[in-house]
């Protein structure tokens, strides 16, 4: 099939936004608001398996049932609006750190935005982030020549069911007006490959620390980065794990996967 599209995940793929954004954004959250929690590292990987911010909070509270100190009253009476307040405060946190450059980009992201882009394949960012935290994102980790290439944005408040369903990728696909199999998905874990799979969409995979370790049997490609020429990736594994790169991901080979993958 005939490569039409790269429809990409944000959080984890286009860069290490959990480490360096939003894992130090919800604990300075949790001191602004008073709270004695501290999300470390190791347990922050066994949140990310809940589908986005708000849902890691409700499962936190449910599943460790943290001192809720003076917050008590106020969540017993509605859980609901107390997370998203603390989610708005987070989003203001993480957008602090975007825009002092705290997150850049991983790396062979750009070179393969640009190369898709002056080959005039269409591109797309398909996210489980709320547009709170992808605006910023946006603006400020991307550059204005990336966003100007961008031609559909899928985010969380767009559809009823986040990833692992298939409704953002096939949103997306029905946006660019492309078969599901004419695009690949880039992302990096488990839960965007199953999406992106149920969809019907080819996925290629740049595991990050806290993804490394999950099952991407389903993919064609699993990769460390995106990688450079100073800067190879290393692959992983994936089904056409044969056919890994040196020393990156480029639209060669991705029009090379596309065409053979089942």
């Amino acid at each position: 099939m005939t490569l039409k599209a790269l429809l990409f995940d944000v959080d984890g793929t286009l860069a290490d936004t959990e480490p360096h954004g939003h894992l130090p954004a919800w604990n300075r959250a949790f001191r602004e608001l008073g709270l004695n929690w501290k999300w470390s590292r190791a347990l922050y990987r066994k949140l990310l398996l809940q589908p986005g911010g708000r849902e890691r909070v409700e499962y936190y509270i449910d599943a460790h049932n943290p001192d809720l100190g003076a917050h008590q009253d106020e969540v017993a009476a509605n859980r609901g609006d107390w997370v998203r307040e603390l989610h708005r405060v987070k989003s203001r946190h993480f957008r602090r750190r975007l825009k002092s450059g705290r997150v850049p980009l991983r790396p062979g992201v750009r070179r393969l935005m640009l190369e898709a882009a002056e080959a005039d394949m269409k591109l797309a960012i398909v996210t489980n982030a709320s547009r709170a935290s992808l605006r910023p994102f946006l603006k400020h980790a991307l550059s204005p020549e990336l966003r100007e290439h961008i031609d559909v944005v899928v985010s969380s408040e767009d559809v009823t069911h986040k990833k692992p369903a298939p409704d953002l990728y096939s949103q997306a696909c029905a946006a660019l007006d492309i078969r599901p199999d004419e695009a690949i998905a880039i992302e990096d874990s488990a839960v965007g490959m199953r999406s992106a799979r149920a969809a019907g969409v080819p996925v290629v995979v740049t595991v990050n620390a806290d993804t490394r370790h999950q099952d991407f049997s389903q993919s064609l490609l699993v990769v460390d980065h995106l990688g450079e020429a100073d800067h190879p990736c290393r692959c992983l594994g994936g089904e056409r794990r044969d056919d890994c790169p040196e020393p990156y991901v480029d639209l060669a080979l991705l029009r090379r996967l596309a065409a053979s993958a089942p």
